[in-house]
C-alpha cells in the first residue's frame, strides 16, 4: 500500500442512484482507518470547479447508510466539459494537496474522469452508481437491485388494476438504452413482454404473443417496456397496438424518478460499502484511471475508458427463462 496518499477526496455525480449514500460512507470510514484524510466535493464536479470542499470524519457519515439519494449532492456539470472547467477543477486541487480522487457515478461521471485523468495525471478511481446497470466490469451497479424493487412493487399494484377491469397495462421503467431493469421486472412481476433495447421486438411480434395470451383465457396482461426501446415510449407503443388489436383496454403508466429514490436495499448497501472501501484501496495501491466493480462476488478493476466504451450484455440465461415464464 501507498504510504504517500495523504487526502483523497470524493464526489458524486450525474443521477442520484440509491446506495450512493452508502459508497460515500465507505470511502469515508476506510479513509480514516488508513489514516488518509478524506475531502468531500458538494455539487459533483461544478463543485470541484468551485473548491466546495469540507473535511468528512467518522460522524459526518452517521446514519446515511439507509439513505436515498446523495449528501454530497450531485449535478450535470456543462463547465466540467470544457476545458477551461476542468483546469480550475485541477488548480482546486492542488490548492487543497488532495492526492487522489473517488468519483461515484456513471457513464457521463467516468467519462469526464477519463478525460480528466488524460489532462492532468489525477489519480481516480471510479465507482459505479447508476440504476441502469449498464456499465461493463461489474455484475451489478449501485442502485440496480433497489430501482428493479420499486419497479416491481408499482408493478404489483398496477396489476390489482389491470385484474379487476381485464386491461393491458404498457408500463415504462427507465435504464435509458439498456433493458436491465426492463428485464429483471419483468420477470419478477410476471409481465406477458418486456420491450428491450437490445432485442428490437417488433408490434407485431408483441400482439402475436397478447394474442396467444387470449387465446389461453389471459384476460388481463402487463407489457414492461424499457424507455429506450427502439420503437418509442410506451404510449408510442400502446398507440400502435391498438391501431391492429383491440382485444385489451389499453393503460399507460410511466414510472418516471420513483425508480431513482428511496431507501437502497440491502443488496445496495453491502455493494456500496464495499466498493467504496475497495475505491480507497485502489488509490492506496497506486491504481488510477480505473473503475472498481465486482464480478462473481469478487473485487475487481476495469479501465474506465473500458467500463463506459464496452457493451454490456443482458444474461442470456434472463432473457431465454422470461420467454418461457410469460406464456
Amino acid at each position: 500500500m501507498n504510504k504517500n496518499v495523504k487526502k483523497i477526496a470524493v464526489l458524486t455525480s450525474g443521477g442520484d442512484a440509491p446506495g450512493m449514500n452508502a459508497a460515500i460512507r465507505g470511502v469515508v470510514r476506510s479513509c480514516v482507518f488508513n489514516e488518509i484524510e478524506c475531502i468531500g466535493v458538494f455539487q459533483g464536479y461544478d463543485g470541484l470547479i468551485q473548491g466546495d470542499f469540507k473535511k468528512l470524519h467518522v460522524r459526518s457519515v452517521s446514519k446515511i447508510l439507509g439513505r436515498g439519494g446523495t449528501i454530497l449532492k450531485s449535478s450535470r456539470s456543462e463547465a466540467f466539459r470544457t476545458v477551461e472547467g476542468r483546469k480550475k477543477a485541477f488548480e482546486a486541487l492542488q490548492r487543497n494537496n488532495i492526492d487522489g480522487l473517488v468519483v461515484i457515478g456513471g457513464n457521463g461521471t467516468f467519462t469526464g474522469a477519463h478525460v480528466f485523468y488524460e489532462e492532468y495525471g489525477v489519480p481516480i478511481i471510479g465507482v459505479p452508481g447508476t440504476i441502469d446497470n449498464d456499465l461493463y466490469g461489474t455484475d451489478s451497479t449501485i442502485g440496480y437491485d433497489t430501482a428493479t424493487n420499486s419497479v416491481v412493487e408499482a408493478v404489483d399494484k398496477i396489476r390489482d388494476t389491470a385484474n379487476s377491469h381485464n386491461r393491458l397495462f404498457f408500463v415504462e421503467v427507465m435504464g435509458r438504452d439498456a433493458g436491465f431493469i426492463a428485464l429483471r421486472a419483468g420477470i419478477a412481476t410476471g409481465a406477458i413482454a418486456v420491450m428491450l433495447p437490445e432485442q428490437g421486438q417488433s408490434i407485431e411480434a408483441l400482439i402475436k404473443v397478447l394474442e396467444k395470451g387470449a387465446e389461453s383465457k389471459k384476460t388481463s396482461s402487463i407489457v414492461i417496456v424499457a424507455e429506450g426501446d427502439t420503437n418509442g415510449g410506451a404510449y408510442e407503443i400502446a398507440n400502435k397496438v391498438k391501431e391492429k388489436y383491440s382485444g385489451y383496454d389499453t393503460k399507460v403508466a410511466v414510472l418516471g424518478h420513483i425508480q431513482r429514490g428511496g431507501a437502497p436495499s440491502a443488496w445496495d448497501r453491502v455493494l456500496a460499502s464495499r466498493l467504496g472501501v475497495s475505491a480507497v484501496e485502489g488509490l492506496m495501491m497506486e491504481r488510477t484511471d480505473e473503475m472498481v466493480g465486482i464480478i462473481n462476488d469478487k473485487e475487481t478493476f476495469t479501465a474506465l475508458e473500458q467500463a463506459i466504451s464496452m457493451k454490456k450484455m443482458l444474461n442470456i440465461e434472463e432473457l431465454r427463462m422470461s420467454k418461457i415464464l410469460s406464456i
